[in-house]
């Protein structure tokens, strides 16, 4: 299926996003990976978009953090408005500097002692054992510190 500006643009019925994700899942695994997403933009728009750009727009809507874009993702992002990939960067960015308040060790993780340390700055002071079990909650590779993707999860609930 060709694929011009206008057809990324009123591909709003499920199955013309369904056909247009397909057409640019070049290895047929139901997954756009970050070159996949390119050569996507490339078309529709036209124009080149650096491998920095396509993975900042890959992080505004890869919700599962698995590296791809299943067909919702591919949806969210067909859907959103420049105001709301702007609104989402002005959000990442938001988050990645609250990270950097409570990641105080410059280790690029939360720890224990840095959670507790920050909440008892805000006047919220919490036993190391719940700052414990919150990081644990929300500790997806059980490395005991949350990454930034861990945190970003955290605070998206």
């Amino acid at each position: 299926m060709a694929c011009t500006k206008a057809s990324l643009h009123f591909a709003n019925g499920h199955e013309e996003l369904k056909r247009l994700f397909d057409s640019f899942d070049a290895d047929g695994d139901s997954k756009i990976s970050p070159s996949e997403l390119r050569q996507l933009l490339r078309l529709t728009i036209g124009e080149e978009v650096s491998a920095e750009e396509a993975e900042g727009l890959f992080r505004l809507v890869d919700s599962d953090g698995d590296g791809f874009l299943d067909l919702d993702e591919f949806t969210k992002l067909v859907g959103m408005t420049g105001s709301e990939v702007e609104d989402e960067k002005d959000d990442e960015v938001q988050l990645r500097e609250a990270f950097k308040l409570y990641e105080m060790d410059g280790e690029g993780c939360i720890t224990e002692k840095s959670l507790k340390r920050m909440l008892s700055r805000l006047g919220a002071s919490r036993p190391i054992e719940l700052c414990r079990a919150v990081i644990c909650s929300f500790d997806l590779n059980g490395d005991g510190v949350l990454s930034f993707d861990e945190f970003r999860a955290m605070m998206m609930l």
